[in-house]
């Protein structure tokens, strides 16, 4: 099966500007910004709630803490989250209740509540890219995205592999797209 197409900003911008379409635009925006700002997997974007991002004092968190039941491996881990996500959590926190801390950060049509399964989320996902015209996307767009732009960044292996949740460096190269703006700094370095 073929990887997961990894974005760019135009990219990015061109799903962004097909979720303003959607009936559920902001959450839409803010899932895919999440899954391309936090590097976070599809299963783990799921059980996120509110709780999970809001603070106890209102603030959005910088770092969120997820069990072992939350991750693929099962190994409790840690997901530092940037400035950027920060802010378009606490807009997208605007536009919805946030009293009951246990409450799915993205509710679905079907469980407000409960929020997305895994398997409807990725569905979900592909249907978000798909509507952008943008071929090759899944779920695992947006973690690819991140990994890729991080280590265009000359972030060392061990590092993203941190950030990824990985426990071998093998497993984090193989989510490392060779970009074209990669390649054109490379191809500068001759």
């Amino acid at each position: 099966m073929a990887q997961a197409r990894t974005l760019n900003e135009q990219g990015i911008e061109q799903v962004l500007e097909h979720t303003k379409t959607r009936k559920h635009a902001a959450r839409d925006r803010c899932l895919i910004l999440t899954s391309h700002l936090s590097g976070m997997r599809v299963g783990e974007i799921a059980a996120l709630t509110v709780g999970h991002v809001l603070a106890p004092n209102g603030t959005v968190r910088s770092e969120i803490r997820l069990t072992a039941e939350q991750t693929k491996g099962k190994h409790a881990r840690t997901v530092f989250i940037n400035q950027r996500l920060r802010e378009e959590w606490s807009a997208y926190l605007q536009t919805m209740r946030t009293d009951d801390r246990q409450r799915a950060l993205f509710p679905s049509q079907k469980n407000p509540r409960e929020g997305f399964g895994a398997n409807s989320l990725a569905q979900h996902f592909i249907n978000l890219y798909r509507g952008a015209e943008l071929d090759g996307c899944s779920s695992h767009s947006g973690r690819r995205s991140y990994a890729t732009k991080i280590a265009g960044s000359g972030v060392g292996l061990r590092v993203l592999m941190r950030l990824m949740g990985h426990k071998h460096p093998a497993v984090t190269a193989v989510y490392i797209d060779a970009s074209d703006d990669m390649l054109r700094r490379a191809a500068e370095l001759a």
